[in-house]
């Protein structure tokens, strides 16, 4: 079975990503197509890129470079969940995204973005520049959520953006889940 990371990419304090995220833990699991990992930026706790050596050298010498590694690594796909700030990802995911080269070739990557109307869209368009330049695949099925306030439960808190999006989640999944599989020999 393919390995499938759901990265939340938010770290600041106070966000509601983390909901985001589990919502699409939750999702790729009911789909039972992935092992899912959830990993969450916030704790790798990666400090800003600090390694002496380039990444496509694989001579890492911080401890948390070395973990990193090991973690996106044994990855088969990845779902990015991410927010939208400025027009642009999140630092913390470019940064998680910079301080490895060969751990991310040859693999898919989905996007469940959120934000206000433009719903985290334009942060992924910027992300898929980065991700292209390490031959990962963007898939164009994703989960775009525009003011994705409105889908959390005000009395329980709980984030639930309704049927709409959960068959958008299992579109994209079930195209990660093509591309992880023909993109994997080149991996070998």
């Amino acid at each position: 079975m393919l390995t499938l990371h759901v990265v939340t990419a938010s770290t600041r304090p106070g966000r509601k990503g983390r909901a985001i995220g589990e919502w699409a833990v939750t999702q790729a699991r009911a789909h039972g197509k992935f092992a899912v990992e959830d990993i969450d930026l916030a704790t790798v706790n990666l400090p800003m890129f600090d390694e002496p050596r380039h990444p496509r050298l694989e001579q890492y010498e911080h401890a948390h470079t070395k973990a990193w590694s090991a973690v996106v690594a044994r990855a088969d796909a990845f779902v990015f969940v991410t927010p939208e700030y400025n027009f642009g990802p999140p630092p913390s995911l470019i940064n998680a995204i910079d301080f490895l080269h060969k751990e991310w070739l040859y693999k898919p990557v989905g996007f469940v973005s959120y934000g206000g109307v433009s719903a985290g869209t334009r942060g992924v368009q910027v992300t898929k520049g980065s991700i292209t330049a390490l031959k990962m695949m963007p898939m164009f099925e994703s989960v775009a959520l525009p003011f994705f306030s409105q889908y959390f439960h005000a009395e329980t808190g709980v984030f639930d953006p309704g049927e709409t999006q959960a068959k958008a989640a299992v579109s994209m999944l079930d195209e990660l889940l093509r591309w992880a599989t023909a993109l994997k020999p080149l991996r070998g």
